[in-house]
């Protein structure tokens, strides 16, 4: 068996009260307009609109230091989340659908449902170990 993933997005973690004005900081800042203002209506989520060929842009509210983290996408997320761990990531939380993990460097990244279809031309294919260890 195989599994895909590619890089699906920067999220821009903002510690903030109220996401609206960064939102609109972010989209004059890379000429990008809104997509959904208010993508799941709790006020945590605002994504600005990408080509299909470009990394989603993500904004989120969240209760940790502002930063910038980055989504994997894939259409297996416990194979991808394992692959990753082999290479040297931690598994950090099982949040909803996604993986949240840490990389050896200590940077925080996601590993996400797929976000778009088709993949296209820059996923990846990968071969799933299924032997017995």
């Amino acid at each position: 068996m195989s599994h895909r993933s590619r890089l699906s997005t920067f999220v821009l973690d903002c510690e903030v009260d109220d996401l609206a004005p960064h939102v609109e900081f972010w989209s004059r800042a890379f000429g990008k307009p809104v997509a959904p203002v208010d993508q799941d209506g709790d006020g945590k989520y605002a994504e600005l609109e990408t080509s299909t060929d470009e990394p989603i842009l993500l904004l989120q509210k969240v209760d940790h230091a502002s930063r910038i983290h980055l989504d994997i996408e894939t259409d297996d997320v416990d194979a991808e989340a394992d692959r990753l761990e082999g290479l040297g990531a931690r598994k950090v939380a099982f949040v909803k659908r996604w993986w949240v993990m840490e990389a050896p460097s200590g940077h925080r990244f996601c590993v996400v449902r797929q976000q778009r279809t088709p993949f296209g031309p820059h996923t990846n294919t990968w071969e799933d170990d299924t032997t017995d260890g």
